[in-house]
């Protein structure tokens, strides 16, 4: 929900019911007790900034005590009276029940009111309400419409979501080129997951020409921004030089990064990483906890690997009973060798 004020411009009738001589209302568009008074007699007399910013107050609990009540009647208020920021947030009160009861069709109501006054943040509420069938029908060529809307109006997660479409032709015929475009767009806006896209569509060329070095940075970006599939990546990456110079070490940090986020593919690298020193000291130990952690997440190479463990006493005290079991495990999961 948008808790931003707007700065409210008094006429000369007004200024004498708020007096700033004292207030830091003027240069940081805050409220204070001194002017608190003053902003409700406006909205009282048909002020819609006022209202909305008077919302904004009860809503955060600024200045005024928090209630959510009189957050969502100003809201309502300052929307009745064409405020579109307001009408978002009235549609967002409906959508989780805040202040008022929950009402999935006024809140689609209110957010296509928003939309429909230029309010690129309701675009994108809009669009994903009519994808998912919130509210409304599910309708994907509506939701595509408001994507490009709120996406060409500069909102980013819209350009990612874009994106999608294009790529997936969802709501619209399928077009790798303006997928690209719109997951560049959204990456370059700071979109982490579409940093990560964007750099599969460099590394398989679809869309655009191949290029691996602009598929590395890309990588090396979300992995930095926190997209764990992207660490995994960039990892391969180091490891056999894809796009940048070979770099064990880099390459077993990023797996290790991986793997704390989870990716299970990972873990299995990484226990190759401990068998043969790569990037990282030779530890049959962790070698060891590291095929166990892969062969019971269904890595059937790790199966095979963790029951030489056991047979040969790597890592581990040798256990044939649990050579034999993993052995087992391997062929059922169909690993030749076992």
């Amino acid at each position: 929900m948008d808790t931003k004020s707007i700065k409210l411009n008094f006429s000369d009738k007004e200024i004498y019911i708020v007096n700033t001589e004292n207030c830091s209302y003027c240069t940081i568009e805050l409220l204070c007790k001194k002017c608190i008074n003053s902003l409700e007699e406006l909205a009282k007399n048909g002020d819609k900034v006022a209202m909305y910013n008077l919302a904004i107050c009860y809503a955060k609990g600024e200045v005024v005590e928090k209630n959510l009540e009189k957050a969502f009647y100003w809201y309502q208020k300052a929307a009745e009276n064409g405020v579109k920021e307001a009408m978002y947030n009235l549609g967002k009160c409906y959508l989780i029940g805040e202040g008022t009861e929950n009402n999935l069709e006024k809140a689609f109501y209110w957010g296509q009111k928003a939309a429909v006054n230029g309010y690129e943040k309701a675009m994108y509420y809009l669009a994903i309400s009519y994808k998912n069938g919130v509210g409304a029908e599910k309708n994907l060529e509506k939701a595509f419409y408001w994507y490009q809307k709120a996406a060409e109006n500069g909102y980013e997660k819209a350009m990612y979501n874009l994106a999608i479409c294009y790529y997936n032709g969802e709501g619209t015929e399928k077009n790798l080129e303006k997928a690209f475009y719109w997951y560049q767009k959204a990456a370059e806006n700071g979109i982490k997951e579409a940093m990560f896209y964007l750099a599969l569509l460099y590394y398989n060329g679809e869309g655009t020409e191949k290029n691996l070095e602009k598929s590395f940075y890309w990588y090396q970006k979300a992995a930095e921004s926190g997209v764990k599939e992207a660490m995994h990546n960039l990892a391969m990456s180091y490891k056999y030089g894809v796009g940048a110079e070979k770099n064990l070490e880099k390459a077993f940090y990023w797996y290790q990064k991986a793997t704390e986020n989870g990716i299970e593919e990972t873990i299995y690298n990484l226990a190759i990483c401990y068998e043969n020193g790569e990037g990282t000291e030779k530890n049959l130990e962790k070698a060891f906890y590291w095929y166990q952690k892969a062969a019971e997440n269904g890595i059937e190479e790790a199966m095979y690997n963790l029951a030489i463990y056991y047979k040969n006493g790597e890592g581990t005290e040798k256990n044939l009973e649990k050579a034999f079991y993993w052995f087992q495990k391997a062929a059922e999961n169909g690993h030749e060798k076992a």
